[in-house]
């Protein structure tokens, strides 16, 4: 005790035990303690009567005060949880940088409806509505904000293997494409009506995506080992491109839907340009099926480059310097515009099911049947960083990132979701969503956010 207390505080609390044993007729005890402690004959009956009841007091006090402090940590944790679910927008960007931001667990939202495995979503680009679509022929239309089901479109006959929102400006439409060898086009502005269907595949469709996000021409992959390129307004078929010798399984456009990209069965990628259908590229060397391939937007070219070993980071006004390929191989491959690999991303446990690039350009996010989504740092060579265990139940079929905003509406020429944000900062404000949502066959559709 007296390395703690001062010698006066120290002969305060001896002559208060002192006066302590003495009312409670332990006189002989009170005695014997005075005696060891030195403590003066002085201390008298009449002097140890302004001592009692002081050790009493002093503990009672302590014991008070203790559980006032347990009490005020207990709200002020109540408090921070509160705090840390309301998120004002203020206090998110404060605290918040969006351009290291990644998805952490556990989700937001969990959406559940669907009775078989979901096989797509898709972010509308201005309202907070999510589509996903699922081996049970259906696609579900969510509030992503509140994880409420809106309604179900029913129409296609088997399975729903995309969706995707764009078309003309300031009419947006959603898009479907199924293994009934049908695309659906159906408009949010009439309670998602079923406006036109688009036959002409041989086989299942099993991607569709809008070139532009403010134009009117739609791309579809197909099993019959071609690419359709579709007027939306007309519903005609504008341009076969065939070149793929198995099923075409992914297509996704440039950011100004100049170029694109498909990859399938025959583990072979393909850039083509989007307006004459002529081969650009090809890039050779998965082991396995190709299962998704996304150009990466022009804000990751800086990091992409250093990977290539050049000195000088290309143009942000080129759509398709580098592209991200993923395989049944359960490795990530990336490639510049020429078709020359310049790093494969190793680590995945099981089929490469999705990609996003983050709309700042430094991650590169995937999704796999290994059950995790899986995050790759392109300003440390392609390092994994972060990996979500479990971020769903069973395969993780689909991933989207929520599309950037511009003064509250989408950006002019993003072609697809996918591929976040690619505009130059200095021409435009941008404010990316740090929003991500997934599927899986666990039936469940999960959002990620801040």
């Amino acid at each position: 005790m007296s390395q703690i207390l001062s010698p006066r505080q120290a002969e305060e609390l001896h002559k208060s035990i002192i006066a302590y044993l003495n009312s409670i007729n332990q006189s002989s005890i009170a005695a014997t303690l005075q005696e060891t402690l030195g403590i003066s004959s002085s201390f008298d009956a009449p002097t140890m009567k302004r001592y009692e009841g002081l050790l009493e007091k002093k503990w009672t006090s302590v014991v008070r005060l203790q559980k006032k402090i347990m009490e005020l940590e207990s709200r002020t944790a109540s408090l921070q949880g509160e705090l840390d679910q309301a998120t004002p927008s203020s206090l998110s960007r404060r605290n918040q940088d969006p351009a290291s931001w990644l998805p952490k667990s556990p989700a937001r939202l969990t959406l559940q409806s669907h009775r078989e495995p979901v096989t797509c979503v898709a972010f509308h680009p201005i309202f907070s509505s999510l589509a996903s679509g699922s081996d049970d022929n259906t696609i579900k239309i969510w509030d992503g904000e509140l994880g409420e089901l809106e309604r179900t479109l029913k129409g296609h006959t088997r399975t729903v293997l995309d969706v995707d929102f764009g078309g003309p400006k300031g009419g947006t439409l959603l898009a479907s494409c199924s293994s009934d060898l049908t695309i659906k086009l159906w408009d949010p502005s009439t309670e998602y009506q079923n406006i036109r269907t688009l036959p002409g595949h041989d086989h299942s469709v099993s991607a569709v995506r809008f070139i532009s996000s403010s134009g009117n021409l739609l791309v579809s992959a197909s099993r019959d080992e071609t690419l359709r390129i579709w007027d939306v307004l007309t519903g005609y078929c504008v341009k076969t491109i065939r070149g793929q010798s198995d099923w075409v399984r992914d297509v996704s456009p440039s950011f100004d839907g100049r170029r694109l990209v498909s990859g399938g069965y025959d583990q072979i990628g393909r850039t083509w340009d989007a307006t004459s259908g002529e081969a650009k590229a090809t890039l050779i060397g998965h082991d396995n099926y190709i299962e998704c391939c996304v150009f990466a937007p022009p804000s990751s070219y800086k990091h992409l480059a250093t990977l290539a070993g050049l000195e000088k980071t290309p143009p942000a006004g080129n759509s398709a310097e580098y592209i991200a390929t993923g395989s049944r191989d359960k490795t990530i491959k990336l490639w510049d515009s020429r078709g020359a690999l310049i790093k494969t991303l190793v680590g995945r446990d099981s089929w490469v099911r999705g990609l996003v690039f983050h709309p700042e350009g430094k991650y590169l996010i995937s999704v796999s049947d290994d059950r995790t989504l899986r995050c790759w740092d392109l300003s440390q060579e392609g390092r994994l960083v972060k990996t979500l265990e479990d971020s769903h139940g069973h395969f993780v079929s689909c991933i989207r990132w929520a599309p950037s905003l511009v003064n509250d509406s989408p950006i002019k020429g993003v072609g697809t979701v996918t591929n976040g944000d690619s505009r130059k900062e200095d021409a435009i404000k941008v404010r990316s969503r740090c929003v991500i949502a997934t599927g899986s066959v666990d039936l469940n559709v999960r959002i990620f956010a801040s």
